[in-house]
């Protein structure tokens, strides 16, 4: 059920949101009343939404991986209306390749990306943050953040290192009322799988592991059939999720976005408990 309407439209600045994920996010805040502000890379990612909302709506050329670009960008999104009141960390990508495989400038290019990039608008969003009262940082994680899979190493880390700095700083900011919502989502049917992935130059030695994880050692991966019924959620699903947890008063730090999620967090959970062995010497928290 999607949240009710709120007495004050807010002002949200969404990273990644001419597509996907950051598409259905947009989406949803406008149709509730709010008013957004997306980043995108390419200009006019953005045109048909803008145009469907003119006077709530605006783009906003970025790449994270900018680091001189984003105090600019981030000021620009506040002056569109005003102010900022929700932002949401949703740039990212994800990368499969075996730690051989990946070399120096793919790995740092991929934590410019995803870990870089979101800590640089977090930082340039505070002050704006704290000059309107407070507000939310939502960083866009995964239940990869809790676990890891082989060959998606590269990945893992990136939002391991996410949520590290992200708990941090909800500590840090809170006495401003600034809230952080580290979302871990499951499955959605986006392009995150298909002809979006980056993959290391794959070695031989790893094929066998390969299929065994992917069903191919293929890469890039095989086509999927269009005319075939997506396997994972709906992305509407997932900004509806978010926007009903931004709507209550005591929300966690952390939030299980996605039928999967609850599943893979659980499973994570008990492989990283049993990772210390039989003979630890001390009790697993229940």
């Amino acid at each position: 059920m999607a949240a009710a309407a709120p007495s004050t439209a807010r002002t949200w600045l969404i990273t990644g949101a001419g597509r996907g994920l950051g598409r259905e996010f947009a989406l949803a805040a406008l149709a509730r009343g709010d008013r957004i502000v997306g980043t995108v890379r390419r200009p006019g990612a953005m045109a048909e939404i803008v145009a469907r909302y003119p006077g709530s709506a605006q783009e906003v050329l970025l790449d994270v991986r900018d680091a001189k670009a984003v105090d600019a960008a981030v000021d620009e999104a506040a002056q569109a209306f005003g102010g900022l009141d929700v932002v949401v960390n949703n740039a990212g990508t994800g990368f499969v390749g075996a730690l051989e495989e990946i070399d120096e400038r793919q790995a740092e290019d991929h934590f410019e990306l995803n870990l870089f990039g979101a800590m640089r608008v977090s930082r340039a969003a505070i002050r704006h943050l704290r000059a309107g009262g407070g507000g939310d940082i939502v960083q866009i994680s995964t239940v990869g953040a809790i676990g890891s899979m082989p060959m998606l190493g590269l990945y893992n880390a990136g939002k391991w290192a996410l949520e590290g700095f992200s708990e941090a700083l909800s500590a840090e900011v809170s006495q401003f009322g600034i809230r952080v919502t580290i979302a871990q989502l499951g499955g959605f049917a986006t392009d995150w799988a298909g002809s979006s992935m980056p993959f290391a130059s794959p070695m031989p030695e790893y094929d066998e592991l390969r299929t065994s994880v992917f069903g191919t050692a293929q890469i890039p991966w095989p086509a999927a059939d269009p005319d075939a019924p997506p396997t994972d959620a709906d992305p509407a699903v997932a900004a509806e999720a978010l926007i009903t947890h931004l709507s209550e008063p005591d929300r966690p730090l952390r939030v299980l976005i996605g039928e999967d999620a609850r599943e893979h967090a659980a499973f994570a959970y008990a492989a990283r408990r049993d990772s210390y062995g039989t003979r630890r010497d001390f009790d697993w928290p229940v």
